[in-house]
């Protein structure tokens, strides 16, 4: 079998709706285009089964039951599994696959070592001990950004590929801009609002103008409290996040763990720059000088990006295409020989 046969896919994973955050989103375009592409798609996620949110962070489910799970992996017959994340669900069907001897791909999306640092006092290098360990039976695990791709090589994981990532052009998109009421220059930042996000090392910055966040946390409660003077607005989705995007002056991403960061194209494609630190993730979006700035001083980034020529920024990330995205996707599976069923 190739790829040209793969008609029914399996995809598990402990990121979907009603999350919002890149996981979601990438898995979600994957699963409009290879919808279009008229392949059919059993997704396993946490919502189907009995689960609870983790301790600290309740916006994470995991999956403490997963009746006939099994079942439904067989009954469904798939050309090729797709085991997204490394959480609850995401164990179970690498334990049925390897059991049933069938190959399968998986994706690494998410430090996980150092968010989990944060919280506990467990050795990165443990973690990321778990995390080759359970990606090494992989036929191919994909990863969103070279850096990545380079970073897990040294840790020991194998058989990386490369899967980027898009942008739905159709939202966000330059000439959106509306009046927002607060001073000018408006420092927009997108995304969960926890402690792995780095976020102190932008709202301490005794900058001129508003910080406005988007998005929800669980920091969010004590961040509003230290920080009154930053505008914190909520979850923004679709046409009305592609307005503040597009409405702000400059995009400030000051997490040091990403390992893409696809806020950063959304508000590149709606002509905004961005202002991160050199590290993963924005290192592999950010042309520095064109589309944002690149500075071990994030003040100093943000002040330059506004210096920026915004008929500059848009053009940049066109190459982002969520079909292309798809495509190279599908063209990296697993396929399962019938024989291996």
């Amino acid at each position: 079998m190739n790829t040209n046969t793969i008609k029914r896919i399996t995809l598990v994973t402990d990121a979907w709706h009603p999350q919002v955050n890149g996981v979601v989103t990438t898995l979600t375009q994957l699963v409009n285009h290879l919808q279009m592409m008229n392949i059919e798609l059993d997704i396993i996620h946490p919502y189907d089964y009995a689960y609870f949110g983790l301790p600290s962070y309740r916006e994470i489910p995991f999956v403490w039951q997963a009746k006939n799970l099994a079942q439904r992996l067989d009954d469904f017959q798939p050309d090729a599994i797709h085991i997204a994340t490394e959480g609850s669900l995401g164990w179970r069907a690498r334990r049925w696959a390897i059991k049933n001897n069938l190959p399968f791909t998986s994706a690494y999306h998410t430090k996980y070592p150092e968010y989990l640092r944060k919280r506990l006092p467990i050795p990165q290098e443990w973690t990321y001990r778990l995390l080759a360990h359970f990606h090494l039976p992989a036929t191919r695990t994909f990863v969103p950004a070279q850096s990545i791709m380079s970073e897990l090589n040294q840790r020991g994981f194998n058989n990386l590929v490369m899967m980027s990532r898009g942008v739905d052009k159709s939202i966000f998109h330059p000439g959106q801009a509306i009046d927002l009421p607060y001073p000018r220059p408006i420092l927009l930042y997108v995304g969960r609002i926890a402690v792995e996000k780095n976020l102190e090392a932008f709202l301490r910055l005794p900058i001129a103008g508003s910080k406005v966040f988007i998005g929800d946390g669980p920091a969010k409660s004590e961040l509003q409290k230290r920080f009154p003077k930053t505008h914190f607005i909520g979850v923004k989705t679709g046409q009305e996040l592609a307005q503040y995007y597009a409405s702000a002056d400059v995009m400030v991403f000051p997490s040091l763990t990403d390992t893409f960061g696809l806020v950063n194209i959304e508000a590149m494609a709606c002509g905004t720059p961005v202002a991160a630190f050199p590290v993963t993730g924005p290192i592999d979006i950010i042309n520095h000088g064109v589309n944002g700035t690149l500075n071990e001083d994030l003040e100093d980034a943000i002040e330059e990006a506004l210096e920026l020529e915004p008929e500059y920024i848009a053009p940049s990330v066109a190459h982002y295409d969520w079909a292309e995205v798809a495509q190279a996707f599908l063209n990296q599976l697993a396929p399962i020989q019938r024989n291996e069923r």
